[in-house]
């Protein structure tokens, strides 16, 4: 937990063979796997698959580029979709199917998943 935020971080397995970890903010409104800004993603060299359509907050519609990654979930690899989009990397829902999520609500707080 960081500034109201349940955090969890992730580590990408990337293309050119290094790793990455990064900190993401759980955000159980979205119901994708990740976002990252388009700068995090194209600096990541993670392969592009297509454009897909977003509703926003406001109900306009929009096409956002989608990417796949490789992270490190629960010590396995995963493959997964990345939407580049936004200002900070958040964690949806889809990754938390069949997860239970424990969340401390208070500074420095743990925050879990672990498989039901």
């Amino acid at each position: 937990m960081t500034n109201r935020h349940a955090t969890v971080t992730l580590t990408f397995l990337l293309p050119n063979g290094s790793s990455l970890p990064i900190e993401f903010v759980i955000d159980t409104g979205f119901t994708g796997e990740l976002c990252l800004p388009l700068e995090a993603v194209s600096l990541m060299g993670l392969t592009f698959r297509h454009d897909i359509p977003a509703n926003l907050a406001d109900n306009s519609e929009v096409l956002l580029p989608l990417h796949e990654a490789i992270v490190l979930w629960d010590t396995q690899e995963r493959e997964i979709l990345v939407i580049a989009t936004g200002r900070r990397p958040l964690l949806g829902t889809a990754l938390l199917d069949e997860q239970e999520l424990v969340i401390q609500f208070t500074e420095g707080g743990l925050v879990t998943s672990d498989e039901f």
